[in-house]
């Protein structure tokens, strides 16, 4: 025999030698499920019974009617996986159920979930169908699963699994967290020994679980996908401009609503060299102290340092606005140390470094 011939058939020997594993049952003989059971020990009239510990007694109302040796599934029960953002589980609940809480408040939160599970089945090659539309009861399409022996040539199909789940929402009454229940409806499975429609409670839920794990995971990858879209929308946009406040002087227009803005500043100020002196918040006014930071060797090696504001030491007025009817949009007006307005052109010279300060871009 050619030997290389012989190899390959020790190696196939042992793989399916490594498939019959059943991880189901425990490692071990079953001896002890045979085992006869200890007759209780008699005493002699006369003598007092020894004391009997009861730290490891065991009791006898247990169910007599569960598996045994063999029988027993030692598997553990899986668990949902709430690893999308604002989602959380109820810790009483044997169901395959989780609820989200809003994240993304242009979105309704609970059309984002169905598509997610639409998505999902579609990435199965499974269709959804409406059961009760009023109720937000829908049905999967059948999952087929097949086990195949033997080798390349010589494979046939031992055995075909065909489950169908339903997911049911639940919704507060403020809209904001919804649920979602994957319950399984439906199975089938055909062997060479015939058919069943039977699935033991076990692997029911670890079926109902693994379901609800994969929308999970689906509704995680959509706001991860929504927030990169999000970054990429905004890094392309243009948050800062050039243009007059409502007295049609030299004004950067930053697109954030005014409050916002105003709480955000003092970043800005720390970032880049300016030192709040005093404020107005009713009028909504920073007074702060500018002096140009140095930049230092190691700040230059390690790349730390902070792009610089060409502006004369001295002190300033930074005055925020609305942008007239525009409440997305916020003013913010610079005066010098004389009470004069930085002119256009000294607002464009800046502008490369506080256009990219005033978005906050680098912040959040």
């Amino acid at each position: 025999m050619n030997r290389n011939i012989f190899y390959f058939s020790l190696l196939s020997l042992a793989i399916a030698g490594c498939s019959t594993v059943n991880n189901k049952q425990a490692g071990g003989d079953f001896d002890y499920a045979s085992q006869p059971e200890p007759q209780q020990l008699n005493i002699p009239s006369g003598l007092s019974a020894p004391e009997q510990p009861q730290t490891y007694v065991v009791r006898d109302d247990i169910n007599r009617q569960g598996p045994i040796g063999e029988e027993v599934d030692v598997r553990a029960p899986s668990l949902v996986l709430p690893i999308a953002a604002s989602s959380r589980i109820e810790g009483d609940s044997n169901q395959a159920k989780i609820w989200f809480d809003k994240v993304l408040e242009d979105k309704d939160l609970q059309v984002f979930i169905y598509q997610a599970i639409e998505e999902q089945l579609a990435s199965d090659g499974v269709g959804i169908e409406v059961i009760d539309a009023e109720n937000k009861i829908y049905e999967s399409q059948w999952y087929n699963r097949e086990k195949q022996s033997g080798f390349w040539l010589f494979e046939e199909v031992e055995s075909t699994e065909s489950l169908r789940f339903r997911y049911q929402f639940e919704t507060k009454p403020h809209g904001r967290s919804v649920a979602v229940i994957v319950s399984l409806v439906d199975y089938m499975k055909t062997d060479q020994s015939g058919g069943s429609k039977e699935m033991n409670q076990l692997d029911k839920q670890r079926a109902e679980m693994a379901m609800l794990n994969e929308i999970v995971a689906q509704v995680d990858f959509k706001y991860r996908k929504q927030q990169r879209d999000n970054r990429l929308l905004r890094a392309s946009q243009k948050l800062v401009t050039i243009g007059t406040n409502k007295l049609n002087e030299p004004t950067y227009i930053v697109e954030m609503e005014l409050d916002l803005l105003w709480a955000n500043m003092p970043i800005f100020f720390e970032d880049h060299g300016f030192k709040v002196a005093d404020l107005n918040e009713t009028k909504k006014i920073y007074y702060v102290d500018y002096e140009k930071p140095s930049i230092s060797l190691w700040d230059k090696i390690w790349g730390d340092q902070q792009p610089i504001i060409e502006l004369d030491d001295q002190r300033y007025q930074f005055v925020l606005s609305p942008n007239g009817e525009n409440e997305e949009q916020t003013t913010v007006t610079i005066f010098d140390a004389q009470g004069n307005v930085l002119p256009n052109d000294k607002l464009e010279f800046i502008f490369p470094v506080m256009e990219q300060a005033l978005s906050f871009r680098d912040t959040f």
